[in-house]
């Protein structure tokens, strides 16, 4: 469940279930939303190419923080599977995040990452926490109340009708199997949200699994969906509200099913989320 009394908090040298973590990590960012898609040939190459550009409405960002190590986890993997099924219509843009605080259990979580860690860790200080948890979900930036997993998901509604504060487009050749360049545009009209503002962009893969041998998941077959591999940036908007990023990026070699890639523009000092934009795996043949 996602209930708070049955997360885990993350150790800090103590008991690791009930020790609270304090964090100088610096901010890292991220987010997601609606998407108007095109796949394209490009005319120079003959090599197929594709291209996204978001809408006028905001698609949310909704974030969960994991573990293998965590046997709390696993029933908000498959909550965050069921909700936001891979590969199916975008309510929302997601983002799974893997820590590496776990592992300290005996099972090492091969998609955690220190950066995302710090991602988490961040995050706790733009919401005025002192801690941080697993299961954890974010909706737009924001620890939502997750006593009941509904209040996640109507969250996440809530803010498709918000008006969104910047636009998005991301352009790459086919990215489904090697290493690719990826341009991604970010424009904030509003001066006012430009300050602090930057450009984030994550490649997730869906429908990866791992069987379990050690840890608190011992003997389980777990299976996890928009986890995120890489994440790149930031890339700071301008005092014009404009931001380009020219991205080289190279796919895991394990491969799941349903790669994308999600950008998104986020405040760094407050955690607001201002657009979104996810953009599937295009076939380069």
């Amino acid at each position: 469940m996602l209930a708070r009394d049955a997360c885990k908090v993350a150790p800090a040298g103590g008991d690791c279930r009930s020790m609270k973590i304090r964090s100088d990590a610096r901010w890292l960012v991220a987010g997601l939303c609606a998407l108007h898609l095109v796949v394209s040939t490009s005319p120079a190459s003959g090599a197929p190419a594709c291209s996204a550009a978001s809408s006028r409405d905001t698609l949310p960002l909704v974030e969960l923080y994991t573990s293998e190590g965590c046997d709390s986890c696993p029933p908000a993997d498959r909550w965050l599977s069921a909700t936001y099924p891979a590969g199916g219509t975008a309510t929302a843009s997601v983002l799974a995040f893997h820590v590496d605080y776990w592992d300290r259990l005996g099972w090492k979580d091969r998609f955690a990452s220190p950066q995302f860690t710090a991602r988490q860790y961040a995050s706790m200080r733009a919401n005025g926490a002192t801690f941080v948890y697993t299961p954890q979900v974010l909706v737009q930036g924001r620890d939502v109340d997750s006593t009941r997993r509904s209040h996640a998901a109507d969250a996440a509604l809530a803010a498709r009708s918000q008006p969104t504060r910047a636009m998005l487009r991301v352009d790459a050749a086919g990215f489904d199997e090697g290493p690719t360049s990826v341009r991604v545009r970010a424009s904030v009209a509003d001066k006012s949200a430009r300050k602090d503002a930057a450009l984030w962009l994550a490649y997730t893969d869906s429908g990866l699994s791992s069987d379990v041998k050690a840890g608190e998941n011992r003997g389980v077959r777990l299976t996890h969906d928009h986890v995120v591999r890489s994440l790149y940036g930031p890339y700071p908007v301008d005092e014009a509200g404009e931001v380009v990023a020219n991205v080289a990026v190279t796919p895991p070699s394990e491969r799941g099913r349903f790669p994308s890639l999600v950008a998104f523009v986020q405040n760094g000092a407050t955690g607001e989320v201002l657009q979104t934009l996810t953009l599937p795996a295009c076939p380069r043949s």
